[in-house]
């Protein structure tokens, strides 16, 4: 596949982007810091034994809207069109350090939600002029249900959630395959320092079944797959329980 890949240098993008890179697909990097995609372009080379295994690279900056779509005209022309865009890029804070920081608030909800959304517009119309393709995007099983723990970030993704599950029905029948993948809590850069709850998971894991669903075109996966029964307790516990409970 032609690949535009957003979040390829970092935790389950990086783990992504190698599985991809090794079984052939051509990729091209987006991101915001020259250096680390540069970086991660010629890892993947090396990993996949061809220069062609990356096309190139651009800069990308979800804060900045002004950046998507030069990003991503620059990796249509590298690529000779897109047949997939991946998206595994975004903030994180905890639900603490959200409440203490209103500017870090506005970050988290704007970068994972709203500017999210508008570089995924910029990505379907490019494959629904190619005549389809796949968008695949993680989002994350804190927008399941309102939780303490994750209320702002987990109301980001669930507007997210919401916004794939849309396009999926509107664009489906015009050949767009709309991926939505939610992990559960994963071991990476982004949750270093937190306590690890049951069924956490490995990068490499979570990107081996990212990628059986791009494949697939899934429109929903989850990742580990035990959150898929987790969540299904969880979206059906009264709210009394809910106020009880920290999870």
């Amino acid at each position: 596949m032609k690949v535009a890949f957003l979040g390829a240098t970092k935790g389950i993008g990086r783990a992504l982007a190698r599985l991809m890179a090794e079984r052939g697909d051509r990729l091209f990097l987006l991101g915001r810091d020259p250096e680390d995609l540069e970086r991660s372009a010629e890892d993947l080379r090396l990993r996949a034994g061809r220069g062609e295994a990356v096309a190139g690279v651009a800069s990308l900056d979800l804060e900045q809207p002004g950046t998507f779509a030069p990003a991503l005209d620059a990796a249509e022309q590298a690529l000779g069109g897109l047949e997939a865009v991946v998206v595994t890029a975004g903030l994180f804070a905890t639900q603490d350090a959200l409440e203490a920081d209103t500017e870090l608030a506005r970050r988290v909800l704007t970068v994972d939600f709203a500017h999210t959304v508008l570089f995924c517009e910029e990505a379907r119309k490019r494959l629904l002029k190619a005549g389809g393709g796949t968008l695949c995007v993680a989002s994350s099983v804190a927008g399941e249900r309102g939780r303490k723990p994750v209320v702002l970030y987990g109301a980001a993704k669930a507007g997210l959630t919401r916004y794939l599950e849309g396009l999926d029905h509107r664009y489906h029948g015009q050949g767009l395959k709309v991926v939505c993948v939610k992990p559960g809590f994963v071991k990476t850069g982004m949750t270093a320092g937190l306590p690890v709850p049951p069924f956490a998971g490995e990068p490499e894991a979570v990107a081996a079944a990212m990628l059986r669903a791009l494949d697939r075109a899934r429109p929903v996966v989850y990742a580990p797959w035990p959150w898929r029964w987790v969540m299904l307790v969880i979206r059906h516990l009264p709210r009394s329980v809910m106020r009880r409970v920290g999870f």
